[in-house]
């Protein structure tokens, strides 16, 4: 039985294939933008070859699929979502638009204000009022939300989006949006923000099932169509999709939550440089993935990849835990260029998959990265893509010679080092900016480098941030693939809990810790996961009580006696302050703001893959 990886990226799209007692085979293939499932099943049909199979027969010997996908992502950032209408409490249809009162660039006078996700005149307002304990002050107007839900209908939405004040601690006036939708529009694709973020902070929560909407029809509509190639073999175990978290789920619930698959690819990325740390005995690591594109910077510390709640996507807040990953413009397909002040620059803007570099001979003309890399004999022009491509290295020159080394009075092989230092060092600097953020010295951590890229800029990476080890996995070029065969069911679920850590009702912390640990476990079982393979982790979102931003920390053991947990807990939320911040105050009241529970259904790992051996590099300049 097979077990296949599959990571669509902006360049290629990888491929792991795993079969029962045999070393894992990675193969890659063109992305295709315009429709990725249009490259997913030509890889799929290069793998059966190689297996000397039909497609139908690969398929139907296929016991699990794990797919990244980069759908939902794209369709935020080329602004191609569906057309979306919002119901909300009255008073509070301009949340969307005043977003948190403040500017991203807050001291550019000049910014162009974001244009919301959702239009005014697609954001109507039903009179209903909870409190914030969760009692209701006015009851939902029935046929107000009649009215508005037509008025959306007649404008021809594609989707709804339904955020009222305080849902999280009562959602029943949601749930009856919710119902009254799906009876009499059920086609429909609605997102109701109990469901989708049930937590405190009015903004994060409108603007991340806004969002969830915005991508959902066309999220939906690949996977469907996806699902439909994929189900040709009789026999064929459910498609999972990862997620950001770093885990994967269902076809069914990634439908429903496209939000939370916006990092998809990126995220198997970590999950399998955490799998290699592991296998080299180490419990943090940065991972380092230099693609076509971009490269994506993630720091794994205490066995776990670093996640966040505070993600912006194209300016939008995303607040679903993600695996904290900063994205830099810096890839294989980079352009090279020299400003009107005669400085060599590279990025963000890239060459992508269609045309590519100039050394693919596909119509590009301008130098990348990988045009310097062929010229300075880092790359082979007869074994790319593993001998199914060939570059062009007097393409390469070609480019690199009318656009760089005329302008800068430099030898071809001069320019192209300048390009390979250039990139090399901005990717330093996002490494060392992530790691002021997170509170740590990369000094202190190993890289763990992957993507068709990063062997041939890390070890000077490394030597610019003075550290000494850098592990480069035999899967590396398609180790976001791999990584989602590496990783687990996941399922992340929060409820806000604001209240003061001294005043804190732990009996009230264990009913709805459990009551969250429940769900994710019924989720897991209903899969046909057994008990004895589901794990739980609890965490909590908390802060100083003149702060807005919350530090998530650990929660200590809840069978322990209350006086015990709660001195148990304000250390530990001390020391994790302490440590991102070199600061703490033990005067200031804590307060709890959120709950989390991660529960993990674990899979089957596969089988590393075995070093192949290596290539002659004598010839790379130095």
């Amino acid at each position: 039985m097979f077990k296949i990886g599959i990571d669509v990226g902006g360049t290629f799209t990888d491929f792991v294939v795993s079969r029962d007692g045999e070393s894992p085979l990675f193969t890659k293939a063109h992305s295709t933008p315009g429709d990725p499932s249009q490259g997913v099943m030509k890889g799929l049909r290069d793998v059966a070859k190689d297996h000397d199979l039909s497609l139908e027969d690969l398929l139907g010997d296929t016991q699990l699929i794990i797919h990244g996908t980069t759908v939902a992502t794209n369709t935020l950032i080329e602004r191609k979502g569906a057309k979306v209408g919002l119901i909300t409490t009255q008073g509070f249809r301009d949340v969307l638009e005043i977003r948190q009162g403040l500017k991203e660039d807050r001291y550019n006078l000049r910014m162009t204000p974001l244009e919301p996700l959702v239009p005014r005149y697609l954001r109507l307002e039903v009179p209903e009022r909870v409190r914030v304990d969760g009692t209701v002050e006015t009851a939902i107007d029935e046929e107000a939300l009649d009215r508005a839900l037509e008025a959306l209908l007649d404008e021809g939405v594609e989707a709804l989006a339904v955020c009222f004040l305080f849902s999280y601690a009562n959602p029943a006036h949601e749930r009856l949006v919710g119902e009254r939708i799906k009876a009499r529009f059920p086609a429909t694709h609605t997102s109701l923000s109990h469901e989708v973020l049930p937590q405190i902070k009015e903004f994060d929560r409108v603007s991340t099932t806004a969002v969830n909407s915005y991508v959902g029809p066309v999220t939906v509509e690949y996977l469907k169509r996806l699902g439909e190639r994929l189900a040709t073999g009789e026999g064929q175990s459910q498609v999972l999709i990862m997620q950001s978290n770093g885990g994967v789920a269902s076809i069914e619930d990634s439908a429903r939550q496209p939000v939370r698959s916006i990092l998809s690819g990126p995220a198997g990325g970590v999950s399998g440089a955490l799998d290699y740390a592991r296998a080299v005995g180490s419990d943090k690591a940065f991972g380092f993935d230099m693609g076509g594109t971009s490269t994506d910077v993630s720091l794994i510390e205490n066995g776990q990849p670093h996640l966040t709640t505070e993600r912006s996507e194209s300016g939008w807040t995303i607040a679903v835990p993600m695996i904290d990953i900063s994205t830099l413009g810096a890839g294989g397909g980079s352009i090279a260029r020299v400003d009107e002040g005669g400085i060599l620059k590279v990025g963000p803007d890239s060459a992508g998959a269609d045309p590519g570099p100039a050394c693919y001979a596909a119509g590009g003309d301008r130098p990348t990265v990988t045009d310097a890399n062929l010229v300075l004999g880092y790359l082979s022009p007869e074994s790319f893509l593993g001998g199914k491509a060939a570059l062009e290295p007097a393409l390469a020159e070609k480019a690199i010679k009318q656009d760089i080394e005329g302008a800068l009075s430099l030898s071809t092989a001069e320019a192209a080092y300048g390009i390979h230092q250039v990139v090399s060092t901005a990717m330093a600097e996002g490494i060392r900016v992530l790691s002021a953020r997170l509170g740590v010295d990369p000094r202190d951590f190993p890289i763990v480098a992957f993507g068709g890229a990063a062997g041939l800029h890390v070890s000077r990476v490394a030597r610019e941030l003075q550290i000494e080890k850098v592990h480069l996995p035999s899967a590396g070029p398609v180790l976001s693939a791999y990584g989602m065969l590496a990783t687990d069911l996941q399922y992340d679920l929060s409820r806000s809990y604001p209240v003061s850590l001294d005043r804190v009702d732990l009996a009230e912390v264990r009913s709805l810790v459990g009551e969250l640990e429940e769900q994710g476990r019924a989720k897991l079982l209903a899969q046909g996961l057994p008990a004895e393979r589901i794990e739980a982790r609890v965490t909590a979102d908390m802060r100083y009580l003149d702060q807005i931003y919350e530090t998530n920390v650990p929660l200590p053991d809840l069978s322990q006696q209350d006086e015990d947990l709660l001195s148990k807990w304000e250390a530990n939320f001390h020391e994790r302050y302490q440590r991102l911040y070199s600061y703490r105050q033990v005067d200031q009241e804590v307060r709890l703001v959120t709950l989390r529970v991660t529960v993990l259904g674990r899979l089957p790992k596969i089988e590393r893959p075995h070093h192949g051996g290596g290539v002659d590099v004598t010839e790379a300049v130095e």
